[in-house]
């Protein structure tokens, strides 16, 4: 008798075989938003956002990002923030010094661990990510020398299992280590399944592909 394989591990193994070859429009933790329904989160910003362009006083970004951050445990939520945050403080070396800064400080409140220290350094981790991608090559960058993947990786050893730290390890290796960035894509993907805001993420389409399609990097496909 033939074994029938459940329809959503054949849903994992196209997405996870399908070929892809359209580059990336941009960085990837900063370019393309993250869907988190009626969250709250810092005010909109776009890429191309300069100091003093809107009504946003820099000066609060690090005690506004802080507090959406401590309130809300939803890692979409702290991935948006992060990136919105990341948007601003660029424009201002000061600023984007202190909101590192006082997010290292709390996670190094939060040394013991247990999963609820996790976020404290996902948080920290994944700034680093999206300085290291946003910030150009002659500016300061004060992540420089910090190994955002590494304390993600941290911070989903602390937490367990949780499909959408996955999601952002998955982002943030999509130019490798290649292994590690399959993995993180199979399992954000099989946790979707229970996580109907995730599953959203990886539908949403970016220069015309999907989130999902683009985890898959070119070479990955099976002919």
């Amino acid at each position: 008798m033939t074994r029938r394989i459940p329809r959503f591990t054949l849903s994992i193994m196209a997405i996870l075989a399908a070929f892809t070859t359209a580059a990336y429009a941009g960085p990837p933790l900063v370019c393309h938003a993250i869907e988190i329904g009626q969250a709250k989160t810092l005010p909109s910003v776009d890429l191309n956002y300069r100091k003093g362009s809107t009504a946003y006083d820099l000066k609060n970004l690090a005690t506004d990002a802080l507090s959406i951050l401590d309130a809300d445990s939803s890692v979409l939520v702290h991935m948006e923030t992060l990136r919105r945050a990341t948007l601003y403080a660029r424009q201002d070396p000061q600023v984007a010094k202190e909101l590192l800064i006082r997010l290292q400080a709390r996670a190094g409140n939060a040394e013991t661990a247990h999963p609820a220290n996790a976020l404290a350094w996902f948080d920290v981790g994944y700034l680093a990510a999206t300085y290291k991608e946003w910030f150009g090559k002659q500016e300061a960058n004060p992540a420089a020398g910090l190994d955002g993947y590494a304390l993600v990786k941290k911070a989903i050893t602390l937490r367990g299992e949780d499909a959408e730290m996955e999601f952002a390890a998955a982002l943030i290796t999509l130019a490798g280590p290649e292994r590690d960035h399959q993995e993180h894509t199979r399992r954000a993907v099989a946790g979707s399944n229970s996580d109907p805001l995730l599953a959203k993420n990886l539908d949403l389409r970016f220069n015309q592909q999907t989130v999902s399609e683009l985890l898959v990097r070119p070479g990955e496909a099976k002919h």
